[in-house]
This record gives C-alpha cells, structure tokens and sequence, in this order.
C-alpha cells in the first residue's frame, strides 16, 4: 500500500524499500523503548510485523518507521514509532499513525492498542484515547527482575 501526501512525502508497506539498517540504527541509540536492540531483533521484528516506512520527497529516504503486530481480524498493536529528526514538526508522526489506523481498521480489526511515554498528543490527534479498562489488562515484562523471579520460581511446573 502506498500513500502519497501532498507535500510529495510517502507511506509505504512494501518491505523491500525499507532501510533495515538504518532502522536498527534509529531503534537502538535513539529510541528509549528499544536502546541496545540488536540487528537481528530488529530484522526478526520486521518480518513478523506489518512494517510501515516514511519516504522524503524526490530522494526517497527513509525518514520515518512504525509496524503493527496483528492478525488482521480482531487485534493490532502499533509500536517502534520513529520519525527522524531532522524531519520531526512537520506532521509526519500523527500522518504516519493516522495512515495506520485507517489502514488497520478498514480490515475489521476493532482494537488497535499501543504504549507510549511521550507521545500521547500525537496519537490523540489521531483518535488514539487511554485504555479504557486497565483493570483488566495484564502483561509480562521480562525486562522487570521482579518478573523474571516470579517466572523462575514457578518455572519448575510441569505442563501436562
């Protein structure tokens, strides 16, 4: 899917214009969420994913990622959000993630989920609101030691 704004800039989904290498670069020194992620991580993630990549006008560069994890039915989870820098105050972002939503909720998904620490007015520009019930959400997060104890102790269960 490509999308073309006004201003020349471009969305597209197709994998192989992505800078993959660049994107590992953004992800892992400039995103707080991602620090230190690996190549591979990152080239896992894009396969896995439904990947979207920011084109600037007349050069092509890449200047802007996100993915969604979905199954394309009934739940999608946005994240790796980036825009690059030198091309952030221009409106990329909120296009970026209002491209996404539309995309995403025209197959039939009813739930697009995501986190963020900072970026809240950008996605409420485009509809995104607070979890609506967060009493009934749970996760797993290794990255927390607390976790990572709990799941050890409980790790000597036996599945039958």
């Amino acid at each position: 899917m490509l999308t073309v704004r006004d201003d020349g800039y471009e969305i597209d989904t197709d994998p192989g214009r992505l800078d993959v290498p660049l994107v590992h670069r953004w992800l892992s020194t400039d995103a707080y969420w991602s620090l230190g992620r690996s190549l591979e991580t990152v080239e896992r993630t894009i396969d896995g994913s439904l990947c979207f990549g920011v084109y600037a006008p007349e050069s092509g560069e890449l200047v802007g990622f996100a993915r969604v994890i979905t199954d394309l039915a009934t739940f999608a989870y946005l994240c790796d959000v980036y825009v690059a820098r030198d091309v952030r105050g221009k409106g990329l972002g909120t296009w970026l993630v209002t491209v996404i939503r539309d995309r995403i909720l025209a197959t039939g998904v009813q739930r697009l989920l995501l986190a963020t620490a900072d970026a809240h007015e950008v996605y409420a520009r485009a509809g995104y609101a607070p979890v609506h019930a967060p009493e009934r959400w749970m996760e797993i997060d290794i990255r927390d030691h607390v976790v990572m104890e709990s799941i050890a102790r409980t790790s000597g269960t036996q599945e039958r």
